[in-house]
């Protein structure tokens, strides 16, 4: 008789693959054999039965083949399915991957690791200007930060400390479990006194004894000459403290405005002038727009339209202590109607085979 994987899970042939993985972990830990009232059978066939259902490979086969299916993938010398786990073959079907979120569960995380605190992110706007030349921004954000009333201690400021009592000091403890794969010994960081080996005889009213708590914070951040639209910028242990641990990071994405009169291009600076055909014939002085104020510039004899002019190091820095150029792209106006004067003018030039 072919096994019904949904009804092992308490599931229908509709559920996603959330559903399922939140079923198997309900039935995971209530058959484990660790429990008092384990039952190593029904966790053997939960698990099978999530083996089949998480993948959807095997769950397309198994739904379209039913009882032909090998009793869940078996290959044709009738074993059962394996599956690698860092080159390690297990022939009971168990998947090692959700083994570690039980295992987590029971042994409360990976805690022989430095705690850290969650990065977070916000974003500011700044002008075209001030991209170019760099910038100081305040900015305020809510965040989880080390506790002001007590300045991360936990306890009031002028309290004494005393020695926890679980973990005698030490800031960790032991503890053994035993699993369907053996005994385990786990060392993890105590909870009492969250890694410290003290604990304040009196808590902090504010955080009760936390040493964190939720609240807001004025930055300053530098925003460096020559950053772009879109970029980040990181600012290390500005981000969500935790007990006992490091904080996270502050992630702050730069949105630059769009500048009317000018276009970045790499380190350099593209900007339009409009001159008169007749000052692109025979030469001028025009004034232009720079980031650093109004300049003058000569315009040559005979300019074709949409030449470049080149404004050295008024562009944008490149972070080698120098600065990209200004592009100043002429544009001749045409002009759409003539005077009679003019069309004589013209006509002159045409006859000069101008």
């Amino acid at each position: 008789m072919a096994k019904d994987y949904y009804n092992m899970l308490g599931v229908t042939k509709s559920s996603t693959r959330t559903i399922i993985k939140k079923a198997f972990h309900k039935l995971a830990h209530k058959y484990h054999p660790d429990k008092n009232n384990g039952d190593d059978a029904k966790f053997k066939e939960v698990n099978e039965a999530y083996q089949i259902l998480s993948d959807e490979r095997k769950r397309a086969e198994y739904d379209r083949y039913g009882e032909t299916f090998a009793n869940g993938g078996a290959g044709a010398n009738g074993a059962g399915f394996g599956f690698d786990w860092g080159g390690y073959q297990n022939q009971e079907g168990f998947d090692m991957g959700d083994m570690g979120d039980i295992f987590s569960d029971f042994f409360g995380g990976r805690q022989s690791q430095t705690r850290r605190g969650r990065d977070i992110s916000t974003e500011i706007t700044i002008s075209f200007k001030e991209a170019v030349f760099g910038v100081e921004r305040k900015i305020l954000i809510s965040k989880v930060g080390t506790c002001d009333a007590c300045e991360g201690r936990g306890g009031e400021l002028h309290s004494a400390f005393k020695q926890c009592t679980k973990c005698n000091g030490k800031g960790r403890v032991h503890e053994s479990k035993r699993t369907i794969l053996g005994s385990f010994t786990v060392e993890h960081v105590c909870t009492t006194c969250n890694g410290r080996g003290e604990i304040p005889e009196k808590l902090c009213k504010e955080c009760h004894g936390l040493g964190i708590r939720k609240k807001q914070e004025e930055i300053t951040v530098a925003i460096p000459a020559g950053i772009d639209d879109g970029q980040m910028i990181r600012m290390t242990s500005m981000g969500e403290a935790v007990s006992q641990g490091v904080a996270g990071d502050l992630y702050i994405k730069i949105n630059v405005t769009r500048d009317p009169n000018y276009i970045r291009e790499g380190s350099n600076i593209v900007t339009h002038l409009k001159i008169k055909l007749s000052d692109a014939l025979l030469g001028a002085s025009y004034t232009v727009g720079t980031l650093d104020g109004p300049l003058s510039i000569k315009i040559p004899e005979g300019i074709v339209h949409g030449e470049m002019l080149r404004l050295r190091e008024k562009g944008i820095p490149n972070g080698k202590g120098k600065r990209g150029d200004m592009l100043v792209k002429v544009d001749i106006i045409f002009p759409k109607k003539l005077s009679h004067k003019g069309k004589d003018l013209v006509q002159k030039l045409a006859e000069e085979g101008i």
